[in-house]
């Protein structure tokens, strides 16, 4: 049985997801509280799977290398953003001035993902789909019974398209030729804030109305 489990961190209020079945973790968007996700990692005790990147803005990638450190993670990307991972720049933690923030760097990507494809990683089978306009490269990740949907689609609302390589056009047909074509039931976990569905945000969504 598969099974899902948030954690909140706390430096953008960033969500970082464990996927898990019997045997194998995967986690999505490793963010900023190391601690807290190698004590849920601890918690879960299951093998490594991978390390899935939603896309790579520095609050989505602050515990990638903490998690490489414990367990044998290769960590999956876009090509189109592998380089942001270790250049401050382009990840956004170079260009911030908050003290807690210092540059970010994860070293080089294991895989690169194939849009469109599907994979199997110790059982757990999920769909990479495109879904640029926050981030050139950013994807989300399909499985059974929900979608992993980065900083593209939130309840109520879409992804900022105001940061480097953002565009509002392509962020919103990825959102309505990629997401809305998926199943209405798909419940829709966002990199930041609280859980939807596909369906909630086809009709509710202040964006598509």
């Amino acid at each position: 049985m598969l099974e899902i489990e948030c954690v909140k961190n706390q430096i953008a209020d960033e969500n970082t997801y464990f996927i898990f079945n019997e045997q194998t973790t995967l986690i999505v968007d490793p963010g900023s509280d190391e601690e807290v996700l190698l004590k849920t990692l601890k918690k879960i005790n299951r093998q490594p799977g991978a390390i899935l990147l939603t896309h790579t803005h520095y609050d989505h990638i602050m515990g990638v290398e903490c998690l490489r450190r414990t367990a044998d993670f290769p960590v999956y990307v876009s090509v189109k953003e592998e380089k942001w991972l270790f250049t401050p720049n382009l990840n956004l933690s170079g260009l911030l001035r908050h003290a807690s923030i210092k540059n970010v760097i994860v070293n080089k990507a294991n895989e690169f993902f194939i849009e469109d494809k599907e994979y199997t990683i110790g059982g757990i089978t999920f769909k990479v789909i495109a879904t640029p306009g926050h981030t050139v490269g950013g994807v989300s990740f399909v499985f059974d019974n929900f979608v992993l949907t980065g900083d593209v689609l939130f309840k109520g609302t879409v992804g900022r398209t105001d940061l480097p390589t953002g565009d509002l056009d392509q962020l919103l047909a990825s959102i309505q030729k990629k997401l809305f074509n998926l199943s209405e039931d798909l419940i829709v976990f966002p990199g930041h804030a609280k859980a939807t569905t596909i369906g909630q945000e086809k009709r509710e969504n202040s964006f598509f109305q």
